[in-house]
């Protein structure tokens, strides 16, 4: 044994490498292998990069301080993963979460405010904040859009406005509101007759409010086929108006597409614009908004500015038809599905119509009707206020706001008042998921006696403008909706689930099937 041990020790072969030398021929990756100049270059940039990121993290920690919110805040992006698809649930938890929240989202430092309190001193602090709609709001309606101005320009500006909704101005729009109205029902009733299966009704209403509007606010002088360019396009628009999408415009984003979609909507308003003008100069009667306005400036008594451009108009106009496409639409949709939701409430509605029109129903709507129907009106304050189509408005601050005893909202940040939690305080509107136009019939009732909680349409220097003129649109329709047809609503699983889309609409487009008026 021991001999054959000999034999193979001395028969073995020393290696002619060693275990050191035998290393360097296993393949490394180049990094570790790459020259000293490159690696010191990747080291440097991955040090930059963790540093960056850590200051990310402490400024987002710093600025946020003891607010509810993430405690960490995800590199770069930040929320905006949870922010493409939006939902009311999210949001009522991040409301919920406290009376001030924080988050960030692509850097940018949101907080939100959920309290009466603070989403309306916010609303009326313009010293301290200014309307931003969303990141990209200024891209698209344009920085120079009036809606962005502060202080006493802003003031000036509005006051000069607001002659565009006086009671004489809202009775030269109500006659096209009644006309475009009653054409559409026969539409809807025709394509109902030709097939009676249930259809939603989002796009229906949008495009009666874009009609409605674009001849409410420039007449004739918008020819149909550019009507028709700006209906077509708006969706791009609308979708680009989302809380939260990518900032920059870059082609194929939503953003760029908003913005192309907005020069040809203001060529065609610009357009419109001169027309008015010429027809006014002619001395024409108005029939439009833009034909009102010019008339107006011409008045002795006028004492404002009338030196505005066609492009200035034309952007009012644009901002007056992102209202009122969007938010109108919005408390339309939901107006027609809560009254077939509560038949005892669309009955109600029905008995004053025919109370008000006297069996003349081919009789066109006034202002005067109107006021007669305080149901109806009690009606739409109360769909708008458990669907509200706005629940929050992004500002943006100027300089460090102390918004609470305990909080300065850093400059630069974004601030948002949400509204929803206020047309739900259960102190003002007792059972407040509950659909009760009573509730705005007593004038001594906690809802008339705590108006500041009514935030539907804003608060402060840049509350709606139009606030009159919108539900006087969405009663209107719905007065005449009511006086000429029946519905029945299809309700599905998603029915009572909101989408968001810069403002809210049933989740299922809101199936309905529509039927000629039966008369006994």
């Amino acid at each position: 044994m021991a001999s054959m041990l000999r034999e193979r020790s001395s028969s073995a072969v020393v290696p002619s490498y060693t275990a050191t030398e035998a290393l360097e021929h296993i393949p490394l990756p180049s990094f570790f292998s790459a020259p000293e100049g490159t690696a010191k270059w990747l080291y440097t940039t991955a040090a930059i990069l963790l540093t960056l990121l850590a200051l990310e993290q402490s400024v987002y920690r710093y600025k946020k301080r003891h607010l509810p919110g993430d405690k960490w805040t995800i590199p770069l992006i930040g929320k905006f993963a949870d922010s493409m698809k939006p939902t009311m649930e999210g949001y009522m938890k991040q409301w919920n979460s406290g009376a001030l929240s924080a988050l960030s989202v692509f850097n940018i430092f949101i907080v939100m405010a959920s309290s009466n309190e603070y989403s309306r001193k916010i609303l009326n602090s313009p010293n301290y904040a200014e309307p931003a709609l969303v990141y990209a709001g200024k891209q698209i309606l344009r920085p120079d859009n009036w809606v962005f101005l502060t202080g006493k320009v802003h003031v000036e500006y509005r006051r000069v406005l607001n002659c565009l909704f006086t009671r004489k101005a809202l009775g030269i729009y109500v006659g096209i509101q009644d006309l475009i109205t009653r054409k559409h029902i026969k539409q809807w009733l025709a394509a109902a007759a030709a097939d009676p299966s249930p259809k939603p009704i989002m796009m229906t209403c949008r495009d009666l409010n874009m009609e409605t509007s674009l001849r409410v606010f420039c007449g004739s002088h918008i020819d149909d086929d550019a009507a028709r360019e700006i209906g077509e396009k708006y969706w791009s628009i609308t979708v680009a108006l989302e809380l939260v999408n990518f900032p920059l415009a870059l082609p194929g984003t939503k953003v760029y597409k908003a913005i192309q979609c907005r020069k040809v909507a203001l060529k065609h308003l610009e357009n419109a614009a001169a027309k008015s003008k010429k027809a006014m100069a002619a001395g024409k009667e108005p029939e439009c908004m833009l034909d009102h306005w010019i008339r107006s400036m011409e008045d002795p008594s006028y004492k404002g500015r009338k030196d505005f451009s066609d492009l200035e108009m034309a952007m009012v106009v644009f901002s007056f038809l992102f209202a009122s496409q969007d938010a109108m639409s919005s408390g339309l949709i939901y107006g027609i599905q809560h009254l077939a939701d509560h038949p005892e409430i669309f009955a109600k509605v029905r008995e004053e119509q025919d109370r008000v029109r006297a069996g003349d129903y081919e009789r066109p709507i006034t202002l005067e009707m109107l006021d007669e129907m305080p149901y109806l009106r009690a009606f739409v304050r109360e769909t708008l206020r458990v669907k509200p189509p706005v629940t929050m408005v992004p500002y943006k601050t100027t300089k460090a706001f102390p918004l609470a005893d305990d909080y300065t909202v850093p400059a630069g940040s974004m601030v948002i008042p949400s509204f929803y939690n206020s047309l739900h305080d259960p102190e003002v509107y007792p059972e407040p998921e509950k659909l009760v136009p009573e509730r705005w019939l007593d004038p001594n009732g906690s809802a008339n006696q705590n108006p500041k909680n009514y935030l539907v349409f804003g608060s402060g220097p840049h509350k709606c403008i139009g606030l009159e003129y919108a539900m006087m649109n969405i009663a209107l329709v719905l007065a005449d909706a009511v006086a000429l047809m029946d519905w029945e609503h299809i309700r599905t699983e998603k029915s009572d689930k909101v989408q968001i889309i810069a403002t809210l609409f049933p989740q299922d487009g809101c199936l309905m099937k529509f039927t000629p008026r039966t008369f006994a």
